[in-house]
C-alpha cells in the first residue's frame, strides 16, 4: 500500500515551524511495510489543501493529513476536506460532551469555539485524542482511505499509533507478515556502514540506513506470507549486522542510549553523580527522562565557571591556572569531585568548547574531555568535534552515556 501525507499550516509553509510530523509517520508507516508515495505541506488555504488532497490521492491509496483542526479561525482543515469531497458537516455530541468535560476537569473556561472541534464531515469515523480537545476523523472516499489528526506532535504521534494505524490495517489488510527491526549504531559514519554491509546476504530484506544524528539507524524489513519464514529471514540479517558492527551497536527498536544506560545502573545497582559543563546539564536532562531514575541517578552539578568547578568539585585553582577548565586534567578532577561529593559509585565529567568562539590553535572549537572515575581509576577521553554549538552539546552528551555504556559492559578501552 502506498500512502502519502499532507501537513497543513501556514507556520509551516512560512518557515516558523520545522515539519517534524512527517519524518515521523513516514518511520512509522515504513516499519509495517507501507511505502509513502509522497509529502506535501500547504498552508491554511481552502485552495491549496484540495489540490494537495487531488495530487496525493492521485499517486497512493490513502492519506494522513495533520493540522488544522483547533477551535481558531485559521483551523479550517475539517471544513475544507468537506468541501472537497461535497459533504456536509455534522457536529458529534458525544465528542462535544467530551471536550467540554476535559475543559472542566482542567480548570478552562468553556469557550464556543471548542465547539468547532467536534464537527466531523458526514460518514467519518472519529479518532480520540487522549491528550488534547481536537478529535481526528477518517474517511473512505473513491476505495481510499484519508485520516485526519491534529498538527501537535505529541497529540499526532499518539494519534497515529493508537487510531490511524489500527485503521489502516484493518481496511488495507493482506496475508503478509511484515517485521521490522532497527539496529541503533554510534560512532561510525553513513557511508562506512554501507561499505561494511554492502556483501552481507540480506536475501529477502529490505535494508535501510537513516542518519538520525548523532547517530545512525539501520532498519530491517521482512515481508512474507508465512510469519516463520520472516522471523527466520530477519534474525539472520540481524546477526549479519551484528556481526559486522557489534563495536557500535548500543540499541534496537524504540530503546534509547539512556534508557539502555538506565537499565544497566538499575541492575546493576550502581549510583550515579554528574558534573556538567560544556553539556550545561544536558545529560543529567537525558537521564532523568527515563522513569525511575531516582534508582541511580543522585547528584546532578552544572559546573560551568571556573569558580564553579573549585567550590562545587574541588578542583584546585592551580590545575585551571595551569592546564585550562578545558583539559584532561581539570576533567578528572572534575568526574572525581563529583563521585565523591555526591557519595556515589560513578562520577561523570564533561569540559569542553562548544563554540561558536573560545576556541585556539591548541584547543579549537569542539575540543571535549569527559572523564568517568569509579574510585578506583579515572578513564578521560580528549574529543575533537566540528558541529556548531548546539550539536556539539549533542554529542558531547552522546558520547559520555556511550562511555558509561562501555564501562558497565565491561567494553571501555584503556585509552586515557
Amino acid at each position: 500500500m502506498k500512502i502519502g501525507i499532507l501537513t497543513i499550516g501556514n507556520e509551516l509553509t512560512s518557515g516558523k515551524t520545522q515539519d517534524t510530523n512527517s519524518s515521523f509517520i513516514s518511520r512509522e508507516l515504513y516499519r509495517r511495510g507501507w511505502q509513502v508515495a509522497a509529502m506535501l505541506s500547504v498552508g491554511d488555504d481552502p485552495d491549496a489543501i484540495k489540490g494537495g488532497l487531488d495530487f496525493l490521492f492521485s499517486v497512493a491509496d490513502g492519506l494522513i493529513v495533520t493540522g488544522g483542526l483547533g477551535p481558531t479561525a485559521d483551523d479550517i482543515t475539517t471544513a475544507a476536506i468537506a468541501g472537497a469531497f461535497g459533504l456536509k458537516l455534522n457536529t458529534d455530541e458525544a465528542v462535544l460532551q467530551h471536550i467540554k468535560d476535559l475543559m472542566t476537569s482542567l480548570n478552562h473556561p468553556w469557550i464556543p469555539n471548542n465547539a468547532k472541534q467536534a464537527v466531523f464531515p458526514e460518514g467519518a469515523e472519529t479518532i480520540i485524542n487522549r491528550v488534547g480537545t481536537a478529535w481526528g476523523f477518517s474517511l473512505r472516499q473513491d476505495g481510499k482511505i484519508i485520516a485526519v489528526i491534529p498538527g501537535v506532535p505529541s497529540e499526532a504521534r499518539q494519534m497515529l499509533l493508537e487510531g490511524v494505524i489500527p485503521i489502516l490495517q484493518r481496511d488495507f489488510s493482506d496475508n503478509d507478515h511484515v517485521l521490522t527491526k532497527i539496529i541503533k549504531l554510534s560512532g561510525i559514519s553513513e557511508s562506512l556502514v554501507d561499505q561494511t554491509l554492502s556483501d552481507a546476504p540480506f536475501t529477502g530484506v529490505s535494508v535501510g540506513f537513516y542518519p538520525r544524528f548523532p547517530d545512525i539507524e539501520v532498519v530491517l524489513t521482512v515481508r512474507d506470507v508465512h510469519q516463520d519464514k520472516a522471523m527466520e529471514k530477519i534474525k539472520r540479517a540481524e546477526g549479519e549486522v551484528v556481526k559486522r558492527l557489534s563495536k557500535h551497536i548500543y540499541a534496537y527498536d524504540q530503546d534509547t542510549l539512556e534508557g539502555v544506560v538506565a537499565a544497566l545502573l538499575i541492575g546493576k545497582k550502581i549510583t550515579l553523580a554528574l558534573a556538567e559543563s560544556c553539556t550545561g546539564g544536558l545529560i543529567s536532562d537525558r537521564l532523568t527522562d527515563v522513569p525511575g531514575s531516582s534508582a541511580f541517578f543522585k547528584r546532578g552539578l552544572v559546573a560551568y565557571s571556573n569558580e564553579s568547578k573549585e567550590d562545587l568539585l574541588g578542583v584546585p585553582a592551580e590545575v585551571i591556572r595551569q592546564y585550562g577548565a578545558v583539559s584532561r586534567e581539570t576533567a578528572l578532577l572534575m568526574a572525581e569531585g563529583a563521585r565523591t561529593r555526591g557519595r556515589t559509585d560513578l562520577g561523570l565529567a564533561t569540559t569542553g568548547i562548544a563554540g561558536p568562539d573560545g576556541g585556539t590553535e591548541e584547543k579549537p572549537v569542539g575540543t571535549v574531555f569527559i572523564a568517568l572515575a569509579d574510585g578506583k581509576s579515572t578513564y578521560c577521553r580528549r574529543f575533537s568535534f566540528r558541529w556548531d554549538r548546539r550539536r556539539n552539546k549533542m554529542l558531547t552528551s552522546q558520547w559520555a552515556l556511550l562511555i558509561l555504556r562501555k564501562y558497565l559492559t565491561d567494553e571501555l578501552d584503556s585509552e586515557q
